[in-house]
């Protein structure tokens, strides 16, 4: 079986992220990402008793973000260096668009690299932050 023969998929549909503050969470990524809330929370799998998830969605794309709260969190920050998850990256259509980024996240006062262009064999530019528990984020164009 080759990869070719891989059943379809159409991207990515949501990123559900653990987080520490559900509230203070869903009003930072609404805010970045001009993302809006729907009335609805949406029960954790595995944990219906125990956790939920706030959803937001992209109106302008339907891709969702649901924020975990679970009763039994286990205390700490976000680390890329757990087994698990590293980052999550959102790509935008025009190296362009990474500079009007760059400029959205500072006038929010959300902290970030700047953008980051890296000249390798597959050149790309980057735009790195990170969420209030400190799971890195970018915004990424490949020239």
């Amino acid at each position: 079986m080759s990869h070719s023969d891989a059943p379809p998929t159409t991207g990515i549909h949501h990123f559900s992220p653990t987080v520490s503050d559900v509230e203070a969470s869903a009003d930072w990524y609404s805010r970045v990402f001009g993302l809006e809330r729907l009335p609805t929370v949406a029960p954790h799998h595995g944990d219906e008793e125990g956790g939920y998830a706030v959803l937001l969605i992209d109106p302008r794309t339907g891709f969702l973000i649901g924020l975990h709260h679970h009763t039994a969190v286990v205390a700490g920050s976000f680390d890329e260096r757990r087994v698990g998850f590293d980052h999550i990256a959102w790509g935008v259509p025009q190296r362009s668009d990474l500079d009007a980024w760059a400029a959205w996240l500072s006038e929010l006062g959300v902290p970030h690299s700047g953008v980051i262009d890296k000249d390798s064999a597959r050149p790309y530019s980057v735009v790195v932050f990170r969420d209030p528990d400190n799971i890195q984020l970018e915004l990424f164009h490949r020239s």
